[in-house]
């Protein structure tokens, strides 16, 4: 008999419990680890944004002394929010979400990833939390330590300890680097979606059907896509299923119905929460391979999205940009507050924005009047 399945099962985002790239510094004292982390973040932050997590048993006791439950202070410079209550995982992401990376105190508090210290002065403690060392991904020596000791080769004997690079605490460039290569060699791949299941109502026929370059535009974008992208789908209505000519494509059907664009964007990354969406509408007849090249290019993956400016009001263009990751709880956020407008999203978010080398690609096709005239 078929196991009963209470929930409808999702593809989840590769989160650990901060973040999609977390790092514990755990077998040293606290203090080493939050000046360790300081030196990290600052030779980091010239290229990535960088989130920190510790905890301040000192100060345990100062939200009490507010009434409200939750401080908002605008200090000029940053932003600081105070909150009283507990905060949990689900929380947790929320708030990093923007960041590129987050360093933990795993004293403190678990990752998913960690960088082991060997620290004489904190081997009794390091000892009761072995459990934590999931996936080191590098050790650092302290002042006097030439090797990794029995009882932690015996607890990471199921990880590849041979290749786990060892450095010095003190060769603070050659971890930065190192942190820096992580980041690089693990960026979310780009997936390419064609958004052809608009109704096409001021067109009065489907516009992903028109032939511009000897085949319908929306298997002309999708070929577009292909040469740049790792796996390409067209975004598709669900009634969209019974068309013959969409047999044998990659297809993904809208599961946020009635959403327009918004929701095919939203259903893509339903599908695939990992991956970065190059999105691109099947109404631009003078998209090129340029183009798309030139966007991929610029792509900047710290921020929401990257996009073109448009030439007509100096908004951002959603329909040619590439999506992140990241952006898709910045997506479903606006939609809880009753907005489902990708154009919005971008405004209002930190985007990376790039001005076309052609802005004829950018050229929507929408009416019977805007195909009057095209010269290709």
């Amino acid at each position: 008999m078929k196991k009963h399945q209470k929930h409808t099962a999702l593809t989840r985002p590769d989160y650990g419990n901060f973040h999609r790239r977390e790092w514990a510094i755990i077998g040293t004292p606290c203090d080493t680890i939050q000046q360790l982390s300081q030196q990290l973040i600052k030779d980091l932050s010239t290229e990535y944004k960088i989130g920190y997590v510790d905890a301040d048993h000192a100060g345990e006791h100062e939200a009490d002394k507010k009434e409200a439950s939750q401080h908002y202070t605008d200090k000029i410079n940053f932003h600081r929010f105070d909150k009283n209550g507990l905060l949990n995982t689900f929380q947790y992401r929320n708030i990093f979400n923007g960041e590129d990376a987050v360093l933990v105190n795993g004293n403190h508090f678990l990752a998913k990833q960690q960088i082991l210290v060997i620290d004489p002065k904190k081997e009794k403690s390091l000892r009761k939390k072995l459990d934590r060392l999931t996936k080191v991904v590098m050790i650092l020596f302290t002042k006097g330590i030439t090797e990794v000791p029995d009882y932690l080769k015996e607890a990471l004997s199921e990880q590849d300890l041979g290749n786990i690079p060892v450095y010095s605490i003190d060769d603070i460039s050659g971890v930065t680097n190192f942190l820096k290569s992580l980041l690089k060699d693990n960026l979310p791949t780009l997936n390419g979606l064609v958004l052809a299941g608009g109704k096409s109502r001021r067109m009065g026929r489907d516009k992903g059907k028109i032939n511009y370059h000897g085949k319908p535009q929306r298997e002309y974008a999708f070929d577009l896509l292909s040469t740049c992208c790792d796996q390409t789908f067209l975004s598709c209505r669900p009634d969209q299923s019974a068309d013959p000519d969409l047999f044998g494509m990659p297809l993904i059907f809208d599961s946020f119905l009635g959403l327009g664009p918004f929701g095919a964007i939203a259903s893509a990354f339903r599908e695939n929460p990992n991956s970065a969406w190059l999105v691109v509408a099947c109404d631009l007849p003078f998209l090129d391979q340029k183009s798309l090249d030139y966007l991929i290019q610029h792509r900047d993956t710290s921020k929401v999205a990257t996009a073109f400016n448009s030439p007509n009001n100096e908004f951002p263009e959603p329909l040619i940009t590439i999506w992140e990751p990241r952006s898709y709880p910045v997506l479903l956020s606006f939609l809880a507050q009753g907005y489902a407008c990708p154009r919005k999203v971008l405004i209002n978010s930190e985007v990376a924005l790039v001005d076309a080398p052609d802005t004829r690609a950018l050229t929507n096709v929408n009416s019977p009047e805007d195909l009057k005239g095209l010269d290709f």
